[in-house]
C-alpha cells in the first residue's frame, strides 16, 4: 500500500478515535473497530512506511529550500539596494550629500543598478580597518569617478571606473574610506589626491 493511502487511513482513524466522545455505547463500539482495523492496516508495514515517507519529505524540503535561497540570491543581484542614510561631506566649497555604506552587505553592493546620481551626490564606503580596497563595476551601470580616503580626509588617489567592468581599482595605499561620485566630479572640481574632504567620517565639522 502506497505511504499515502496508509496516511489517509490513519486520518480517518484519528478522526474516528476523536469524535467517538459523547455518542451511544453501540456507536462508540462500532466506531472504535473501525478505527482499530484501519490503524492495523496502516502499522502493517511502518518501517518501510516511515522510510518512503521521510525520503519523500527531505527531497521536498531540500528542493524548497534550494529554490528559496535561489530566488533570494537573485533578487538581491538583481536590484539596486534601497538608499542608505546619509552624510554631508566637504570637498572645497562644494557639500557632497553622501550615502553611507557601512555593512558589508551594503559594501557589496553599493551602486549596483542604479540609474542615476544626483550632481553632488555620492556613495561613501566605511570600513571597519584600514586596508588596500579595490573596487569594480559589474552590476554598475553609471560612470563613477572613485576617491580613496585616509583617516583625516586626506584623498590618498582618485580613479575613474567605467559601467559593467571588473577591472580593479585599488587604493594605493591602506586606507577606510572610498568615496564614489559622478564620473569626472573631482576633476570637474578640480580637487586632487592630497587635497581633504571634511565631515562627520573624518572628525572635522562640515
Amino acid at each position: 500500500m502506497e505511504a499515502v493511502e496508509r496516511l489517509g487511513l490513519w486520518s480517518q482513524a484519528r478522526y474516528s478515535f476523536e469524535h467517538v466522545r459523547g455518542q451511544p455505547h453501540t456507536q462508540t463500539t462500532n466506531v472504535v473497530n473501525n478505527a482499530e482495523a484501519k490503524i492495523a492496516i496502516v502499522f502493517q508495514e511502518p518501517q518501510q512506511m516511515m522510510t518512503s515517507l521521510s525520503r519523500k519529505w527531505a527531497a521536498w524540503l531540500a528542493t524548497g529550500a534550494l529554490t528559496l535561497c535561489t530566488s533570494i540570491t537573485a533578487n538581491a543581484q538583481d536590484a539596486a539596494q534601497p538608499p542608505l542614510p546619509t552624510v554631508t561631506l566637504g570637498a572645497s566649497f562644494i557639500n557632497i550629500k553622501a550615502e553611507v555604506a557601512s555593512r558589508p552587505r551594503e559594501h557589496q553592493i553599493g551602486l549596483m543598478f542604479r540609474t542615476n546620481m544626483g550632481n553632488n551626490d555620492g556613495m561613501i564606503f566605511v570600513f571597519e580597518q584600514q586596508s588596500k580596497q579595490c573596487f569594480w563595476m559589474k552590476n554598475t551601470l553609471i560612470p563613477l569617478q572613485v576617491a580613496f580616503v585616509d583617516d583625516d580626509g586626506t584623498i590618498v588617489n582618485l580613479d575613474e571606473m567605467k559601467p559593467q567592468t571588473t577591472e580593479p581599482h585599488c587604493s594605493s595605499k591602506p586606507v577606510r574610506y572610498v568615496l564614489e561620485m559622478n564620473t569626472g566630479w573631482f576633476t570637474k572640481h578640480a580637487i586632487k589626491p592630497g587635497m581633504k574632504l571634511t565631515g562627520a567620517p573624518f572628525g572635522t565639522p562640515r
